[in-house]
């Protein structure tokens, strides 16, 4: 069960009544900034994801104290939390194949305004509002992405009551959990790298969504808005 609070702010712990998981989308790779689609393929940070990385490493380590750091086991990722932790000082972190972005199968490494062209049928079902609907070539339906990312940030919440979590994952990954949050609100809007998140999680499954999309870390750090990688599926 989700609930939507975005009026809170980030406070002192323990809080044993409940896990604060704040989820950040990677830094920025160069396929992010020529707009090719990445899904599950490997791809590392650029400099510029780099440079996004500290800078919510640093906005990191002024909150209160993290307790975990889990990560996406793909580099973007696993390289961004590891900056996060060594900001932190938290000596390592966790990689989890289920905080893995969406598989896109046969999309996976082309350019994403070309795609209707170059891959109609995998463009079409990618585009579809069919929720099963799978995309050729292995890629995840909509439905298996919910399932994937609400488990497991639920196995996650549980695990870490009243501790304070950080989550680096992708876009479509983020993009389910506002979903999970607001499940008749509309567009989530422009997920960027190195955006900040923050849900509750109390009791067994009541989520509360307090942050979404936070950047301000970025815009202070001289970043200007709109900075590559907004779409998802990276």
């Amino acid at each position: 069960m989700a609930q939507s609070s975005l009026n809170g702010s980030l406070s002192s712990y323990p809080h044993t009544e409940y896990a604060e998981i704040v989820v950040v989308r990677h830094g920025e790779t160069a396929w992010n900034a020529e707009k090719r689609v990445q899904g599950q393929l490997d791809i590392e940070l650029n400099e510029a994801g780099r440079q996004q990385a500290v800078v919510v490493a640093d906005r990191l380590s002024r909150e209160p104290k993290i307790s975990v750091i889990y990560s996406s086991d793909l580099q973007r990722a696993s390289e961004t939390a590891q900056i996060i932790a060594s900001r932190c000082g938290w000596p390592e972190v966790i990689k989890d194949y289920d905080l893995r972005e969406r598989h896109l199968g046969d999309l996976q490494g082309f350019i994403y305004p070309e795609l209707a062209k170059t891959h109609p049928m995998a463009y079409k079902a990618l585009e579809s509002e069919n929720e099963d609907q799978e995309i050729p070539g292995g890629g995840e339906s909509l439905l298996q992405l919910f399932d994937r990312c609400t488990s497991a940030l639920l196995r996650i919440g549980r695990k870490h009551k009243g501790e304070r979590v950080v989550v680096v994952t992708h876009g479509a990954f983020i993009r389910s959990l506002h979903k999970w949050a607001f499940p008749i609100a509309g567009h989530a809007g422009d997920i960027h790298n190195t955006s900040v998140n923050v849900f509750h999680l109390s009791g067994e499954d009541t989520w509360t969504l307090k942050v979404w999309g936070d950047i301000s870390h970025m815009h202070q750090a001289g970043f200007l808005p709109g900075f590559g990688g907004a779409r998802t599926y990276s």
